[in-house]
């Protein structure tokens, strides 16, 4: 018998319409049944000896929160009979409706939970708090959409969990050691992370939209040209790459697709023709490790009067020293298209990107600073040591890309002003393992008529050390702002074109953030985890008005 092993997860979401992702055990027909009687099939597909189904649910009515079942070749999957399996409640495809409210929640950077009962080293999972929540008032608050902005899993920090199969597997002695090598390995990551029961029925009954950063694949992923040939001239870094990009396509970006998308993506409709789809996906994923610029993991997504646009800011770089910039010009140029298109339609452009635009000011300079080292002109001495810098501390943030920087800058602001312009425009952002709010400004010219800020939102479920919080709090001072100046000054960096002060943080924990719109209105939320004698809670620590 056909058998679910991992999902549901709800992906798309419209008036009318969703698609469900479900990994099954063998061949067979997915079929979702909704209690009002609409719902959807599709049969699955292979790859790597698993198979999956993207099943489309039509039908549906706007404004409703409709329960819904899973069936594998007639036979009942989900909800789960299994007693080992916590009650909760059914699992539901939410629709938006006529009121134009529209809230979403989002943050970056999680660990798998420990199984139910063990210690949690790093404190409760937000994901599970959020769902705990959820599940206790299912007619309550939650959220319209849950975006996860990266490092969804850790495919070079493993648990030990997870060491112990590996070692099981093959030999740890050999590289890449305790760290995921192939698409099976890849595949056990996430089955650790989205089987927590909890995890499990949050993603079956909240929309997501998802992008990878490095950890997805492996950390400092394309930092440089010369970080790009090392790992090449490795013995494991290909089929790393190539298995990452496979199973990211397989578990994440085929759920961010609209239907139209889909039925319009010569790849997909070839996996699905094909009795077993690996060698075309691999194909697909050599050709996107070998040229960027052959393959857009970029999305758009239009919520009511809310646009999002979630940009690759990872695997859509140039890194030729002299070239360097943070997206490939065609990437470049459908974000601008996006922005522009039917501009007066929306109230709120959010911009979603791994890696924050605006970052502590001595980071910021720092990164700058690297980046001219690196590009040879203090001399080859300074280059090395630029290099070692830039892969030893993460120095490749936009602000390590300064023409991109800057040309974002410039697009937020071109966005945010005119009669057409939304109320908002928002860059939401993770990786950093803390939390903030930044607003810019831009010297010697008039502002935006839109409110401009910088969220960002991590970590979900990670360890935040002493370090970490020493140093951005200290990033963040003016003594540090000032030091950072001595940077920019020694690499002879141009002011940047917008000048920007933290509103907000920076806070420390396991937390989201959410974002609720309605019209022009927009209210940011961010919320911590905290342990209590009846469990894990999410606290609010910041509420604040962005615009009215």
């Amino acid at each position: 018998m056909t058998g679910l092993r991992l999902g549901p997860l709800l992906r798309y979401v419209d008036g009318s319409s969703a698609t469900v992702w479900v990994e099954t055990s063998r061949p067979g027909t997915a079929e979702v049944r909704c209690a009002d009687g609409s719902g959807g099939t599709a049969g699955t597909f292979r790859v790597a000896g698993h198979h999956y189904a993207l099943v489309r649910v039509t039908g549906l009515t706007p404004g409703t929160a409709t329960p819904y079942e899973v069936f594998l070749d007639g036979t009942r999957v989900w909800p789960p009979a299994e007693e080992s399996f916590p009650s909760l409640p059914p699992s539901v495809i939410p629709t938006p409706g006529p009121d134009g409210r529209v809230r979403i929640a989002f943050g970056s950077c999680r660990w798998a939970s420990p199984p139910t009962g063990e210690h949690d080293p790093v404190g409760p999972d937000a994901l599970d708090t959020l769902s705990a929540r959820i599940a206790a008032d299912p007619d309550g608050e939650r959220p319209d959409v849950l975006l996860l902005l990266g490092d969804q899993v850790y495919a070079d920090e493993t648990s030990d969990a997870t060491r112990a199969w590996l070692a099981a597997r093959r030999d740890l002695d050999d590289p890449p050691g305790s760290q995921v090598a192939d698409y099976e390995e890849y595949t056990h990551l996430y089955y650790e992370s989205w089987l927590d029961p909890q995890v499990r029925w949050l993603l079956s009954t909240v929309p997501t939209c998802m992008v990878f950063d490095d950890h997805d694949v492996i950390d400092d992923w394309n930092t440089s040209a010369s970080w790009v040939e090392d790992m090449r001239a490795t013995s494991w870094w290909r089929e790393r790459v190539l298995s990452g990009l496979m199973s990211y396509w397989v578990y994440q970006h085929l759920g961010n697709l609209s239907p139209a998308e889909l039925a319009a993506d010569p790849l997909y409709a070839a996996v699905r023709e094909s009795p077993d789809g690996t060698e075309a996906l691999r194909a697909f994923a050599a050709g996107a490790e070998a040229d960027a610029a052959s393959v857009r993991w970029s999305y758009r997504r239009d919520f009511g009067r809310v646009r999002l646009l979630m940009v690759d800011s990872r695997a859509a770089r140039v890194l030729a020293e002299g070239e360097r910039s943070m997206l490939d010009p065609g990437e470049a140029a459908w974000l601008r298209e996006q922005v522009f298109d039917e501009r007066g339609s929306y109230d709120h452009l959010l911009i979603g990107t791994s890696l924050p635009w605006l970052l502590p000011h001595l980071v910021h300079d720092v990164e700058g600073w690297s980046s001219v080292l690196c590009r040879g002109d203090k001399g080859p001495r300074w280059a090395r040591l630029g290099e070692r810098l830039r892969r030893g501390a993460d120095l490749e943030h936009w602000a390590a890309f300064p023409e991109s920087f800057a040309d974002l800058a410039e697009l937020i602001a071109e966005a945010g002003t005119g009669p057409e312009a939304p109320a908002t425009v928002c860059v939401l952002s993770g990786d950093v393992h803390h939390a903030y709010v930044a607003e810019p400004s831009w010297p010697g010219r008039t502002g935006p008529d839109a409110r401009v800020v910088q969220l960002t939102c991590s970590p979900v479920h990670n360890s935040i050390p002493l370090s970490i919080r020493l140093g951005f709090r200290f990033g963040w001072s003016a003594a540090a702002r000032r030091f950072g100046r001595a940077f920019a000054r020694h690499a002879g960096l141009a002011r940047p074109p917008v000048t920007w002060r933290r509103t907000g943080g920076p806070w420390f924990g396991n937390q989201l953030m959410t974002l609720t719109t309605r019209g022009r209105s927009a209210v940011l939320r961010l919320e911590h985890t905290q342990e209590e004698e009846a469990g894990a809670r999410l606290r609010t620590v910041m509420e604040t008005r962005l615009s009215r």
